[in-house]
């Protein structure tokens, strides 16, 4: 384990040095490093193991993230949760721990913190204390800072892997059953409009960005989000849009409502809103109202009824409609609800595939397609499939197939 203060004396001797410049290239900033750790060696005995990582360990805090690097470079890290300058979490394998690491102080936290958003052209600071951001490997990151954080700097980091997961993938971890992927591919292809609920870190994102494989390669995709995460490599025409934050003057803010209405002139044939929160929600689902079926998007919520009711309050909040007009507006938008969960055992799955039926005595009814047996014993066929029928047939026979395929997924 390397002492953190031969980090700390090492760093500081090469910005006190002649030969030190911003201008280095990393292969002459690595050299001088190695050229510095040597001489610190003479001084205290260190092994061959114990010089790579010192210099490893100085080349991060110039040109990486500092202590946080190793976290993000190892694999087997999902969540990076700081906490503080001395409080760090990490998440592997859905078991959360301690991380046997902390930053020199305080100010070093922050100048990585604006190293972060700086990167993606975003501000945080006592006036705007609350910003997401990415890093440049697509990880997700949010920051609070004081005087909202009580007890320093806050910052989360969820990583994705460098390889999106496919279905397969997920059948194959046990989030759900092919027999499911069947539909979900038919479905998809038929350009029924889906929409992804499910807990904080249940893999939404994850499994939204899967499901997109099943969209054709012909077909213009317009993605919306606060701060790009989805890595779709399948799809040709795609436009990623990302919003803005408002600068210190409370200028210039794109909100997902303005990339919404933005879109909806770029000749989208679907557009997928990573998530939404708020007032957007009314302009994503009359997007769906509006020619652009096959289109998708998730949101926070405990299950399909929840996530319902949650969509409505964020419709209420945007304008003063009846709530019966509002539910037939999400009852003609949104063909197919799925809901995501993590289990007990912390691996996480697919609970519930949903088809909204239409409305009853002024509410909005569900029936299920697939729901969850903890009866089966084989992770992947918990998902099992309901007796109900598909509802809306008529995208389905648009799209040249029959109900009879999605039984023996003979057509791909």
């Amino acid at each position: 384990m390397i002492d953190d203060s031969a980090i700390y004396h090492i760093r500081n001797e090469l910005r006190d040095s002649y030969a030190f410049s911003q201008a280095l290239s990393d292969q002459e900033l690595y050299k001088l490093i190695e050229d510095e750790v040597i001489k610190y060696s003479h001084q205290q005995v260190l092994s061959t193991t114990d010089k790579l990582l010192l210099v490893k360990a100085v080349f991060h805090s110039f040109r990486g993230l500092d202590i946080l690097q190793p976290l993000l470079d190892d694999r087997s890290i999902t969540e990076i949760m700081i906490n503080s300058e001395h409080e760090i979490f990490v998440e592997r394998r859905g078991n959360v721990q301690p991380a046997a690491i902390q930053f020199e102080n305080r100010e070093r936290l922050e100048d990585i913190i604006q190293q972060i958003v700086s990167s993606v052209n975003r501000v945080v600071n006592e006036a705007s204390p609350i910003v997401d951001a990415r890093l440049a490997n697509g990880s997700r990151v949010n920051i609070v800072l004081p005087p909202i954080a009580l007890r320093g700097p806050c910052v989360t980091i969820r990583k994705f892997p460098e390889q999106p997961l496919t279905m397969d993938g997920l059948v194959q971890m046990g989030a759900l059953s092919k027999e499911a992927v069947k539909w979900l591919r038919f479905l998809v292809k038929a350009k029924y409009n889906i929409f992804i609920g499910g807990g904080t870190g249940s893999g939404k994102t994850t499994f939204l960005n899967a499901l997109t494989q099943f969209i054709p390669s012909d077909e213009r995709l317009i993605t919306i989000e606060d701060a790009a995460e989805l890595q779709i490599t399948s799809i040709p025409n795609l436009v990623s849009l990302e919003t803005r934050n408002a600068n210190t003057e409370g200028k210039g803010e794109i909100s997902i409502r303005d990339l919404i209405k933005a879109s909806l002139r770029m000749r989208p044939n679907r557009i997928i809103v990573g998530e939404v929160r708020g007032k957007e929600a009314l302009d994503m689902l009359s997007a769906m109202n509006t020619g652009h079926e096959g289109s998708m998007s998730t949101g926070h919520a405990n299950n399909v009824k929840d996530m319902l009711s949650r969509l409505e309050t964020m419709v209420l909040s945007a304008h003063d409609l009846p709530l019966t007009v509002v539910r037939s507006q999400i009852c003609s938008a949104i063909d197919i609800m799925i809901h995501l969960t993590r289990f007990h055992d912390r691996t996480r799955g697919v609970l519930e595939i949903s088809q909204i039926i239409g409305m009853n005595e002024g509410e909005i009814v569900v029936e299920k397609l697939f729901h969850h047996d903890m009866s089966q014993h084989n992770l992947s066929e918990q998902l099992v499939r309901s007796p109900n029928s598909l509802y809306r047939k008529e995208k389905l026979l648009l799209a040249g197939y029959r109900e009879e395929e999605l039984q023996d997924g003979s057509s791909s």
